[in-house]
């Protein structure tokens, strides 16, 4: 499988997943249709699949135009079939989900909104986090509860950590800042600063992230338990 990084809107991402065999590919949370289509146009690639994390209309803003041009099939999770556009196929928590040569274990991953699930392409050791993981990061806590969110992000750390990080929006250097405030020893996030800076001065996406380095880095996740979480939260909103 191949990934290619779809930029949208002003800093979201948008990802397709493609299957060299036979040119077919799904397309994780479109924020708007036009940069896939021109994409896919292009490369001749035959979009079979939408998947959308959760319903936020960055993630599925792009969803009705794609599926009338392409006939793609929209899946999410089963909760949300009345937040998402045009769903067809309803996942719940810890389904595989096998369509051609795809195959995702749905990961149920409340606290930014209750229906945000993660798509874990175990076989290719990726998973696309939406707004639930960040790199350096965690998304704000809209409809969950703190023991949500840090209980989602315990089942994401607890995956293997080559697992590389897909996630839905480029606030990389700015949730970097926040880190290295309140770790500001932490060699190994100096380190990613480094890497950070000199991928955005070439223009290149910060994203993939590895779970190893989310663990050595992210303050959200090196959080020991959620009272310290919930103030890193707390924190992070108003910084």
């Amino acid at each position: 499988m191949r990934i290619e990084i779809i930029p949208c809107l002003k800093d979201n991402y948008s990802y397709l997943i493609i299957d060299e065999s036979n040119n077919t590919a799904c397309v994780i949370d479109p924020s708007e249709a036009e940069p896939v289509i021109n994409f896919i146009e292009k490369e001749n690639i035959t979009l079979k699949y939408i998947l959308n994390t959760h319903h936020h209309f960055d993630h599925i803003g792009g969803n009705i135009d794609l599926k009338n041009r392409y006939n793609s099939i929209v899946v999410g999770y089963k909760d949300d079939a009345h937040r998402i556009p045009e769903i067809e196929v309803l996942v719940e928590d810890g389904q595989i989900w096998k369509a051609d040569n795809f195959e995702a274990k749905i990961i149920h991953v409340p606290g930014h909104t209750t229906g945000h699930i993660s798509f874990h392409f175990f076989n290719d050791k990726l998973i696309f986090t939406g707004d639930t993981l960040f790199s350096l990061g965690c998304g704000k806590i809209f409809e969950g509860t703190y023991q949500e969110m840090f209980n989602s992000l315990d089942k994401i750390k607890s995956l293997p950590e080559d697992t590389k990080i897909y996630c839905g929006h480029e606030y990389t250097l700015q949730n970097s800042n926040f880190c290295i405030k309140h770790e500001p020893k932490n060699l190994n996030l100096q380190n990613k600063i480094l890497r950070i800076n000199e991928k955005l001065k070439n223009n290149l996406p910060t994203i993939p992230s590895s779970l190893k380095d989310e663990i050595e880095c992210n303050i959200f996740l090196r959080a020991k338990n959620v009272e310290s979480f919930s103030k890193l939260r707390d924190l992070k909103d108003n910084f």
